[in-house]
């Protein structure tokens, strides 16, 4: 491999690193509650994902718009399974109002798309540029073999980022690499994004509708405010 491949798989690295640094430290240590630990999830994964797209000159509007159509559909079919898996978890309280409507936004559509963009999309797009840089995508097997890693890349950036969480130091963690990794092969697949961001944020709305005190897909969560929410029921 050469020195530009290198440099991509390091890029994915730090994504890992990063992850499991802003989960550690601002959930495991600082335990800000789950709207203002968002400030810093979205302020320093977005800074790393501006800097990869600066860096690899990637062409936002092609990843975009190639194979939009495929990429909508998986996304759609995805999110519809995943959509499935969230309404079979215990309900909870959830906001109302103004309340509700910013959870929505804010940790429903913003906490969801960063997440498919940090998880799963950087780690597949870093994967295949650096392979397809040197022929690795020119014909069928090296296409399979480069999605295979890209997938594996996300799958590790994923379990570094949720490590961070006290709470997924467990075998929880199992069943987020799972649904994570449904939703990269829906980007994979699809070879466009929209796959990942609709898949991942349709996760995450109906968490928010459901109650994101029991949902898995909405950390941080803490042990004293479950035990506070039980007592008020």
């Amino acid at each position: 491999m050469n020195h530009q491949v290198w440099i991509y798989l390091g890029w994915v690295l730090g994504a890992g690193l990063l992850g499991f640094g802003i989960s550690a430290l601002f959930s495991g240590w600082l335990k800000l509650s789950r709207r203002v630990f968002l400030v810093p999830y979205f302020g320093l994964s977005g800074a790393f994902l501006a800097g990869f797209a600066l860096w690899s000159q990637l062409d936002l509007t092609a990843l975009l718009v190639e194979n939009w159509y495929w990429g909508l559909l998986a996304g759609i079919v995805v999110g519809a399974f995943l959509v499935r898996n969230v309404r079979s978890q215990p309900a909870s309280e959830r906001s109302t109002g103004l309340g509700l409507i910013l959870d929505i936004l804010w940790v429903g559509l913003g906490y969801g798309g960063m997440d498919a963009l940090f998880l799963n999309v950087l780690p597949v797009v870093a994967i295949w540029q650096a392979f397809s840089g040197i022929g690795w995508t020119a014909g069928w097997p090296g296409r399979i073999a480069v999605g295979l890693l890209a997938l594996l890349a996300s799958l590790f950036v994923t379990l570094l980022y949720h490590l961070g969480y006290p709470e997924f130091r467990n075998r929880s963690v199992g069943l987020v690499l799972v649904g994570n990794a449904l939703i990269t092969l829906a980007f994979v697949l699809s070879t466009n994004p929209l796959g990942a961001v609709v898949s991942h944020t349709a996760m995450h709305v109906a968490a928010v509708l459901r109650g994101p005190e029991t949902m898995l897909q909405l950390p941080p969560h803490y042990p004293a405010a479950r035990a506070g929410l039980r007592a008020s029921q």
